[in-house]
């Protein structure tokens, strides 16, 4: 189910906008894969753009996570999901997640693409 909502909010974004990756998003896409070649060609550069994770980006990546664990929380949400947040919140870009909960609560000018 979540692979046809995800390809399907893919597709339609690429029709309308830029789509960007970073080296977490790269990372925890490719874990299917057994060859970095295998996933080059899953998901050629011309697909979408890569960028680095901005150090303002790391920096309010760190300050949530910091407000999530101070809330009591155990790690069930990891720091990299905090570093996509911050990224994109950064840098101005939609996200699509299926977790649009996390995102709002921590960064809540942040435009998701998300399930109904």
């Amino acid at each position: 189910m979540w692979f046809e909502w995800s390809s399907g909010a893919l597709e339609k974004a690429a029709e309308s906008a830029r789509l960007v990756i970073n080296p977490l998003i790269y990372a925890e896409a490719s874990i299917r894969f057994s060859l970095i070649e295998e996933f080059e060609e899953a998901l050629p550069p011309s697909a979408s753009s890569r960028e680095p994770v901005p150090f303002e980006a790391a920096f309010l990546a760190g300050k949530a996570f910091a407000r999530y664990r101070g809330r009591g929380r155990e790690t069930a949400r990891t720091l990299p999901d905090f570093f996509i947040g911050a990224h994109a919140a950064v840098a101005g870009y939609r996200l699509l997640t299926r977790d649009p909960k996390s995102y709002r609560t921590y960064f809540p000018g942040l435009d998701l693409i998300a399930p109904g």
